[in-house]
């Protein structure tokens, strides 16, 4: 059954419009059918229940006791009409049957006068023959004597006409399907004419190739809506295969710079005899070399496993300002190298619901960002507080240089950092802004930079709150 059945979707689309139209017009078909048979029916009893009044008013008593028709033609008349008639008296006596019966019968003598009742409904019998005819029946008085009529008229030329009518459909139905199949081909091969082409199209993108897009001839219909679909499919998949050759050369760029240091100290350090001062020195730079691989391959392996969705949020009630303060003592030796001070303040009542390790990750690499770009003695000011919509907010302050308006936009990008030359003199590898805008966005939250140049630099967290006004409010009624 299944290799019967069409491959190609414009073969399928034309044997299912085929078939619904056959059906359809088997319906019309039938429908046409029992349409003209009542007709023609209609006609016949109409036309039965005239030529029941004319044969009342040919009755007529003859000599012999028995019942005749007075008139000249109604022999002619039968002969062309079919018509048959029978004529019964009321004791049952058969007084009068039409030659055209030859010696049949339309049914017998009454059973009782209630049958002359089925005047206005006549009815179809089949005679000794097998002919079909529409019989009416009348009681009628001539002369005073009660007579039984029936007359029936023969349904030949009904069935007659719905053969003619049936073969005319024979022929024309299975015809309209071929012409409709051989149109519907066609008119499917040109609707899904743009798919192939979309297809050859698609065929030709590779990974070297994906900026390739697909033609699109009407952008309004569905199958313009499908390529514009797959373009920006193709244009997400160009911009993460992007992303993906950067990350990799920036990271291979980034271990590679700490195992060069490395290996040039431990070259040096062998190339002549050093005392243990010495060598305590060599091994010293070696460890901080060491030290700073060891951050990269962690802060990469972070990345790694938050884009493969392998960190799982473990959500806690947190205090927001307390979280502020426990991420602003983990950086505070940095701080107080450069002589800086770092003020926390806030509302303590604000709870955010979020991971505590992640979000404090977040905050750590904000509040050392701005240590290590603020000058000597500066201040940093982590603020707490509640901001629209029912989000918490927390923002950095920091007094350093500031970041110019072309840079803003990728500052949070993987290993993009403003400024080389200072990023690496002070060992970051352009990774902790990613780490807290990932932070971030994984709470349902949204991280963003207002500076100017020149005049230091707001990160500004948004966090969905844990407690909405409603729920305040029931708290504080069921207090």
């Amino acid at each position: 059954m299944t290799r019967l059945w069409p491959r190609h979707v414009r073969s399928r689309m034309t044997l299912w419009y085929v078939l619904v139209l056959g059906f359809l017009l088997l319906a019309y078909a039938g429908g046409a059918s029992l349409y003209l048979f009542y007709s023609l029916r209609e006609q016949l009893d109409h036309d039965l229940s005239e030529d029941v009044e004319r044969v009342e008013g040919l009755l007529e008593n003859t000599p012999d006791g028995m019942v005749a028709l007075d008139s000249v033609h109604h022999g002619e008349d039968e002969a062309n009409m079919q018509r048959f008639v029978e004529v019964w008296s009321a004791e049952g006596i058969l007084l009068y049957r039409s030659p055209t019966l030859a010696g049949g019968t339309l049914g017998g003598p009454p059973r009782s006068s209630a049958e002359g009742n089925s005047q206005r409904s006549p009815s179809t019998v089949r005679l000794a023959d097998g002919t079909r005819v529409r019989m009416a029946t009348s009681i009628h008085t001539v002369d005073g004597r009660r007579v039984f009529l029936r007359v029936a008229h023969s349904e030949q030329g009904l069935w007659q006409e719905l053969e003619e009518f049936g073969s005319v459909l024979l022929v024309a139905l299975p015809l309209a399907l071929v012409l409709a199949g051989f149109g519907g081909f066609a008119l499917a091969r040109k609707a899904l004419a743009p798919i192939d082409v979309m297809a050859h199209k698609a065929e030709r993108i590779s990974a070297e190739r994906l900026n390739e897009r697909l033609p699109i001839e009407n952008p309004e219909d569905e199958l313009g809506h499908l390529a514009r679909a797959f373009n920006a499919t193709l244009a997400r998949l160009e911009a993460a295969f992007d992303q993906l050759r950067r990350f990799t050369a920036d990271a291979s760029h980034e271990l590679r710079t700490p195992l060069t240091a490395i290996r040039s100290v431990g070259e040096v350090a062998l190339q002549a005899p050093k005392s243990a001062t010495e060598y305590r020195d060599v091994i010293g730079s070696m460890l901080e070399e060491t030290d700073r691989l060891t951050r990269l391959v962690d802060s990469l392996l972070t990345l790694s496993r938050a884009d493969a969705g392998h960190i799982q949020v473990q959500r806690t009630d947190i205090s927001l300002l307390g979280l502020a303060q426990e991420a602003s003592s983990l950086v505070e030796v940095l701080a107080e190298e450069k002589q800086q001070r770092i003020s926390v303040e806030g509302d303590p009542t604000l709870i955010v619901s979020g991971d505590r390790l992640i979000l404090r990750q977040a905050l750590v690499n904000l509040i050392d960002n701005a240590i290590k770009y603020s000058p000597a003695e500066a201040e940093i000011l982590v603020r707490v507080a509640a901001g629209k919509d029912s989000q918490l907010i927390v923002e950095v302050v920091d007094q350093g240089p500031g970041v110019r308006q072309e840079h803003q936009s990728r500052i949070f990008d993987r290993f993009y950092r403003v400024d080389s030359a200072r990023s690496r003199e002070w060992g970051g590898a352009g990774l902790g802004l990613a780490i807290a805008r990932w932070a971030v966005e994984i709470h349902g939250g949204q991280i963003t930079l207002q500076s100017v140049e020149g005049q230091g630099s707001t990160f500004r967290v948004a966090l969905p709150s844990t407690t909405t006004p409603e729920k305040n409010g029931r708290e504080e009624a069921s207090t």
